[in-house]
Formats: C-alpha cells, structure tokens, sequence
C-alpha cells in the first residue's frame, strides 16, 4: 500500500487515529501521525539498517532533548564553546569561569558542550543548577565534566548534528572561546546559519583574553579574504562582535535583550516583539535609515500581537513592530535591532 501524508490511506489512517487515542495525552496529533506516516513510509521505501538506524536514533535524540530542555523554555540560555584541552591554569579558563558566573548572576543559564577545558569552566562559574552539557560520545576525550555527571540537564548524542541543533536551537547568546577544529566548526556553523536567516539574530561574541590575537586573526583573514573578493559582505560583521574581557561579553549580550524580545515571521511579515513601545518618531526614523532591507513599497509599523500569535499567549503584552523585511541581509537586520535597542 503506498502512503500519503494527506487523509487518504484509509485504514492505516484510522489505526493511526486509534493508536493516539490509546496512547493518550498526544498534544499536537497533526504531527504526531506525519512521523508515524514518515516512520512507515521509511520502512517501506529503504532497506538499508544503517539508514533506518541513523532516522530512528535522530528521532530518540530529539525528543529527548525537547524534554530536558522544555522546562526552561523561558529561560534565556547562553551556549558557551571553546577548546576541551584549556588547562585549568590558562588565563582563558579563568575568564571562562568568570562569565559563567556572571551569566548565571544575570539570570541566564549555559549550555556546553559537556567536556572539559572551557566547557568545564563555563559550568564550574554557572554552577550545575545552571548549566546544560549536550556531549557527544567520542572515543577520546569527550566525557562529561565533574560539574556534569549525574546532572538531569545533561544529554550526550551520537550523532554531531543532533547535538549541533540543540545548541543553536535552544541558544539566546553564544559565546566563543579560542579552540580546535571543533569550535572552529561551531563558530562557522553559527556564523552561517545567523547570516542565512536559518537562525534568529543573537548575540554571537568572540571572547579572546586581554592581547590575546586568536578571534583578531580570524576576523583579518575574513577582511583580507572573504570580504575582498566578494565572498561576504561589509554588514556581515555585524553578526559577531568580539571581545577581550567577560564584562564586556556579558554587557554585549544583555544589550541586544535590553529592548528587543524575540521575533516571528507571520504571513510574510517580520514581526519584532519589544520590552517596551518605540517612539513613532524613532520609528519613522528607523523606516528611512533601513529602507534597504524593505521590501519595495514595504513598511515598519507599530502593533499589537497578530491573530496568528494567539498560540502565545504569554507574549501578547508585548507591543510589536511589523516590518516588510527583504529576508536578504541578515546583517543589516542585526544593525536594525541594535538600532531599536538604542533608542
């Protein structure tokens, strides 16, 4: 029997209806029968182990994580990479620890990768109340921390990408520390997806130790290179900001929340949540100084929540700027809520 993802399978539709019932308390059962659909129609289409493997192993890891991470959903998170092998005595470990004691000072949580080195310190400043590690089974080198181990908010995966989605996914900040080709990996990844749009804008810090060069020589190769030949573009460096001291990190971060909420696509529009109203004068500002990023007749205009937003209750005091937003430059976007922020 081939299956479809619309209602026209008959009985398998109707076991399907049967076994939710049964199950109890599915809350959202439209998605809940496509990746049952998906699982059947997997087993019908693909008889290699290896695939079905890696498809029910994604699965179990992401539902695992959707529930230790669905308790704190409210909580601003901040993920914290860099190196496993920094020793406890690098001046870097230091600064490490600090911000994560500063972060949880500031009401924030930290998420790690789980090892040692400067996921470690981030945890040891946060302290374990405060800390998620998502670490990644490897046979050398990556197991949990002693701040860690027997922590309820720590998940280890088998799989890179799995473990890549969680720290972005449920990140409000992130912070990088000098590190291998790991957090090489994990700052290009971040970089990609804020500059695709595939990631909301947030605070992304580079956090190098007083006269250290790691992150400077890393943005002169983006100058010397990338922009030069064209490969980015000058706004592109707004989505990162780097730093020498864990103030100045942790005062980057709280200044992108210090106006700006969140944000929501809805019906092709851009709405930006805000802590409080903008002035309609700095909104007609923003209107001219940002034209570029409209779309052509496009507009900014101040609102209340939109009938789609009702699925968020929690967030319908907040006022909104509805933007016809190009979805072309990220960067430009990213200058246009430090902008909001400034006012």
């Amino acid at each position: 029997m081939k299956l479809h993802f619309t209602r026209t399978n008959g009985p398998v539709d109707e076991t399907i209806d049967h076994l939710m019932g049964i199950a109890e308390g599915i809350r959202r059962p439209e998605y809940v029968r496509e990746m049952i659909l998906a699982a059947l129609k997997a087993g019908q289409e693909d008889d290699e182990r290896a695939d079905l493997k890696l498809m029910n192993t994604t699965l179990k890891e992401m539902r695992f994580t959707a529930k230790v991470f669905g308790p704190y959903r409210n909580v601003r998170k901040v993920t914290v990479f860099g190196s496993a092998r920094t020793a406890p005595d690098e001046p870097v470990y230091g600064m490490a620890r600090a911000f994560g004691k500063k972060l949880a000072e500031s009401g924030y949580m930290v998420i790690t990768g789980g090892g040692n080195g400067i996921m470690q310190a981030a945890n040891e400043g946060a302290g374990p109340e405060h800390s998620f590690g998502v670490n990644i089974r490897l046979p050398f080198e990556q197991h949990p921390n002693p701040v860690l181990i027997g922590n309820p908010r720590l998940i280890t995966y088998k799989y890179f990408f799995n473990r890549k989605v969680a720290f972005l996914k449920e990140a409000d900040a992130v912070a990088l520390f000098p590190g291998g080709f790991g957090t090489l990996d994990e700052a290009m990844e971040t970089l990609t997806l804020v500059q695709t749009g595939k990631c909301d804008p947030l605070p992304l810090v580079l956090v190098d130790e007083p006269g250290g060069t790691y992150w400077t020589k890393w943005i002169r190769f983006f100058e010397d290179e990338l922009l030069a030949h064209g490969y980015i573009t000058e706004s592109d460096f707004s989505i990162f900001e780097r730093v020498d001291s864990v103030d100045a990190a942790v005062g980057w971060i709280n200044r992108f929340y210090s106006r700006y909420h969140s944000l929501r696509y809805v019906n092709g529009k851009l709405v930006i949540r805000l802590t409080s109203v903008l002035d309609t004068n700095h909104i007609g500002k923003l209107k001219e100084v940002f034209a570029d990023i409209l779309m052509p007749g496009g507009t900014m205009a101040p609102s209340g929540p939109l009938p789609a937003e009702q699925e968020e209750p929690e967030l319908a005091h907040l006022p909104r700027l509805v933007i016809d937003f190009n979805r072309k430059d990220f960067g430009r976007l990213r200058n246009l809520i430090d902008a909001i922020n400034r006012f």
